[in-house]
């Protein structure tokens, strides 16, 4: 499927920076558009609500003076995540506030409310809904989303257990979207095997911890060069929905990484004051299993001028093994 027209011939690289929480800022957000890949963040980060109209202004400012400055480039849209829980009571406030600003994009996560993608599509935004399972998608497909962000076993955070070989495909014999895809993609040999399974899209998130432009604690950039596959836990005692973690943090927490209890998943809580309380989220650190890649924590610019020296690097390689 050609990719939306808000996002055509606009990126360097196939690539969306996912939404992380507290890590996701105006600083990475800004640095991944002007590098050309779709910067997001959860609309929850900008804290108090009032705050997201600033970095809002902020973000639209600084990428429109860029371009300015150098038409040659190409700037990406960014994206705004919306958690569309019970709990989230800032949720349509929050979406208001996007509709003021025309945000290109919003991704929404755990219910494909009909409402946001009546929204998103009143002015001509798209909405990506991120799913873990077929059940989920035909559900957000139903509701008109724009895209699917298929997150697939080894992604970091709240990610699903199912090979991409199995949900790309099987969700592209009926979806005529975008698709995206989420787990374990680090390199670009990674975003190269996500467009030849039959994503139109990478969808990054853990990779972009490690850079300088990160609102991430410098303990845990540094976990992420020192750690592999083997370290994540995948547990839902953090948020009530299972996800992936740093094993390493989990035990510094003073928790057992191998004996995790089960969370009660209608304990769930994404309201103004966030998941959880504070100490966890500051302390356990989210992470995908493709930490074996990550050796450094780069400027965004760096990382992703790399990453496109891989991508190509992968596409020729395959032409040549399929020649």
């Amino acid at each position: 499927m050609p990719l939306p027209a808000s996002l055509a011939n606009k990126l360097e690289l196939p690539v969306v920076g996912s939404p992380l929480f507290i890590v996701s800022g105006p600083e990475l957000v800004i640095a991944q558009c002007k590098a050309g890949i779709v910067g997001s963040f959860p609309a929850l980060n900008a804290r108090p609500v009032e705050k997201l109209d600033e970095w809002l202004t902020r973000i639209a400012d600084e990428l429109g003076e860029y371009q300015a400055l150098h038409p040659e480039k190409k700037v990406a849209p960014y994206a705004v995540n919306q958690i569309c829980h019970a709990s989230n009571d800032r949720l349509m406030k929050d979406m208001e506030t996007c509709v003021k600003h025309k945000v290109p994009v919003i991704i929404t996560s755990l219910r494909p409310p009909s409402e946001i993608v009546e929204a998103a599509h009143s002015y001509g935004g798209v909405v990506f809904h991120d799913v873990i399972n077929v059940k989920h998608a035909r559900k957000a497909a139903e509701q008109g989303v724009d895209g699917l962000i298929l997150v697939c076993a080894g992604a970091g955070g709240h990610a699903g257990t199912l090979s991409p070989f199995a949900l790309v495909r099987e969700v592209k014999q009926w979806f005529k979207g975008t698709i995206l895809l989420s787990g374990a993609i680090s390199d670009g040999w990674s975003i190269a095997s996500a467009l030849a399974l039959g994503a139109d899209l990478a969808y990054i998130g853990t990779r972009f911890i490690a850079t300088e432009e990160a609102n991430a604690d410098l303990r845990y950039k540094q976990a992420l060069t020192e750690h592999a596959a083997h370290d994540i836990v995948y547990s839902n005692l953090f948020t009530g929905v299972h996800g992936n973690y740093l094993g390493p943090s989990i035990a510094a927490a003073g928790l057992d990484p191998a004996n995790l209890p089960v969370a009660d998943k209608t304990k769930m809580n994404f309201g103004s004051g966030g998941n959880m309380k504070a100490k966890a989220w500051r302390d356990i650190w989210g992470s995908g299993q493709g930490i074996g890649q990550i050796t450094d924590a780069p400027p965004v610019a760096e990382l992703v001028a790399r990453l496109k020296a891989e991508f190509t690097a992968a596409r020729s390689d395959f032409l040549r093994a399929s020649a």
